[in-house]
């Protein structure tokens, strides 16, 4: 090749040594992001520039312009309800069984529109959202048109990255590749496809919470809650404070929500069995771990959408909810 390739300029700019090299401004990560989904770069290119980010890890301006570009590409259903809450899921479980997916759709019977995303597979010995989604029979959508259904029907869709943005799906099948997580994890995590009001993130690495902070405020995000969740996931762990950081038009602040144990920590599940989950909901295991862990992170998002304004009010109604939630939903489920 005796010219420069155009999207060159972008892996030089992140490359060109300790003093020559540089954060993308949001602009830039914007246009090298629009290059990426359209096919516009060589395989080699794509694996240098992800992992120069990897190295010096993205920066708020960098996720936004990237969240900015994978926006542009989607097209939202005209007939689509008003979602209310996004919520991400991309890390996957080891330790302890996903009880956040038992929590958003706590949420959704109560009548929020919860959207969740996310992928699987991409890290080995975990269990994610959709296989949890198939083992309960709940239907997972193929589209943002069955989304747009699912939300109609029942307040809750859950689609996979595959069929939100097949480019970012792809690039997350790179980890075994790479051997590394990419940015696009951080990236899909803000998607947010319909436009919720309210978001919010879970992140497994503490420093993460400033990045989608202030790339939610850069992007105008109204609201967003973000916190340090069991595995990565968005899930309180009952038995660690957890500090909240969120964007509540514009402004950026944090909160420190408390321990709800005091005793020695819960030892992590090592059966997974999701049988379990079932029997949680229904009332013929009352664990007080998987219990604590819902109605927790429950409290956050509700504090976070305002239906409750402070912490214990948000906690106690988290746990009326629970306490009065249709305990025979997966009655009909055998495993």
């Amino acid at each position: 090749m005796s010219t420069e390739h155009p999207f060159a300029q972008y892996i030089r700019i992140l490359g060109k040594g300790k003093r020559g090299s540089r954060s993308l401004t949001q602009q830039e990560a914007l246009e090298s992001m629009r290059m990426i989904l359209n096919h516009s770069v060589e395989d080699c290119q794509l694996g240098a520039f992800l992992m120069l980010l990897r190295v010096k890890e993205e920066t708020p301006e960098e996720v936004a312009g990237f969240v900015q570009a994978v926006r542009e590409t989607f097209v939202i259903p005209e007939n689509s309800p008003a979602v209310e809450l996004d919520w991400s899921s991309y890390a996957g479980k080891r330790r302890h069984l996903p009880w956040y997916l038992l929590t958003a759709l706590l949420l959704a019977d109560s009548g929020i529109k919860v959207f969740m995303h996310g992928a699987e597979g991409h890290t080995a010995g975990r269990i994610y959202t959709r296989d949890v989604m198939q083992a309960l029979q709940l239907p997972v959508a193929m589209s943002l048109e069955d989304a747009t259904t699912h939300l109609s029907l029942a307040n809750f869709a859950y689609l996979p990255l595959q069929h939100l943005s097949s480019r970012m799906h792809d690039i997350i099948e790179m980890r075994p590749l790479l051997g590394l997580r990419s940015p696009v994890h951080t990236i899909a995590r803000m998607l947010n496809p319909f436009k919720a009001k309210y978001e919010i993130q879970g992140v497994f690495h503490p420093t993460y919470r400033d990045t989608h902070q202030q790339a939610a405020a850069l992007l105008g995000q109204p609201h967003l809650a973000v916190l340090k969740g069991e595995g990565g996931e968005i899930e309180r762990n009952p038995d660690q404070i957890c500090l909240v950081k969120q964007v509540d038009n514009g402004r950026i602040s944090e909160e420190e929500w408390p321990a709800l144990f005091n005793g020695p920590r819960h030892l992590k599940d090592e059966t997974m069995d999701i049988q379990r989950m079932i029997s949680i909901w229904d009332g013929s295991d009352s664990d007080e771990y998987p219990i604590a862990s819902i109605t927790g992170t429950a409290a956050v998002a509700l504090k976070l959408m305002g239906k409750a304004n402070t912490i214990p009010a948000a906690e106690e109604q988290a746990r009326q909810l629970w306490k009065n939630r249709n305990s025979d939903r997966f009655g009909h489920v055998a495993l």
